[in-house]
This record gives structure tokens, C-alpha cells and sequence, in this order.
């Protein structure tokens, strides 16, 4: 059995990676999802949330995924989002602004955003939040 696949992300704007891995873990619909070589043929959306890709040799990176879909293939695995962003790009104060705002535009009833709007936006600042915290877990502090 294969120990490496490849895998593409890429969003409408550009590809972000494309190369062998050994693992994948993503935020399905339903779940976390691990791939790893020699994996079913799978066609699942994503929702807002970390993708943490094992390279081959063992590096790992993680990027973050505003949703789409994950296509897995015999020996390839792609990954389409609406948004991704590597990990180390994202900034963490703009994040917990965003998540703030979200909050408060839910807290109030009259605000100029709708609340499935806020409740998106909320969803998707809390996704990054937690792909940033995963960096820091992986950095070691």
C-alpha cells in the first residue's frame, strides 16, 4: 500500500499547495475527517474550520478553510474551499474582532446585519480562531 498521496487546496482566487502527504484531517459536515492513503473514494463538503496536512517526511501544516468541498480519489485528494489561508497568514487580532462583532451584531436585534449573517460570520471567526490555536499547539506554546 501506498504511504504517500497527493493532495490539492485551492480556493477561486488560487492553489495554495499541491504535493504528496501522508495524512489529512479536515472539518466535515459530519465531522472531522482523517484521509490517509489507500482511502475510499469520498465527496464530502467542509465546513468553516482547520486542515491539517502530515507532508511526507512527517512536517506538518495547517491551513484554514472557510468551507467547499473535499474529493477523494485513488491516490489524490483535493480540497476546494470558498476561502483557505495558511495558518501562519492569518492574524488572530483580526479574527477575535471579527468574532466580537458577530457576537454583538447577534445581541442586537436592531443592527443593520441580519442575524444568519452574524451567525455565519460568528461560525467562520470561531473556525479561525481554533485553526490559530491548533498552529499553537503544533509550535508548542
Amino acid at each position: 500500500m501506498a504511504t504517500t498521496m497527493h493532495c490539492d487546496i485551492a480556493c477561486a482566487e488560487q492553489q495554495i499547495f499541491s504535493g504528496k502527504v501522508e495524512t489529512i484531517v479536515a472539518a466535515g459536515s459530519l465531522g472531522d475527517l482523517g484521509i490517509h492513503p489507500g482511502h475510499a473514494p469520498l465527496l464530502t463538503a467542509l465546513i468553516p474550520g482547520p486542515v491539517r496536512v502530515v507532508m511526507e517526511g512527517g512536517e506538518e501544516e495547517i491551513y484554514y478553510v472557510s468551507g467547499g468541498f473535499l474529493e477523494v480519489q485513488p491516490g489524490t485528494v483535493h480540497i476546494l474551499a470558498d476561502t483557505a489561508v495558511r495558518a501562519h497568514d492569518m492574524d488572530e487580532a483580526n479574527a477575535t474582532q471579527a468574532m466580537k462583532e458577530a457576537e454583538d451584531a447577534i445581541q442586537n436585534q436592531g443592527a443593520e446585519m441580519e442575524y444568519a449573517e452574524a451567525a455565519s460570520q460568528l461560525a467562520q471567526a470561531a473556525a479561525q480562531i481554533r485553526t490559530l490555536q491548533q498552529l499553537r499547539k503544533k509550535l508548542g506554546g
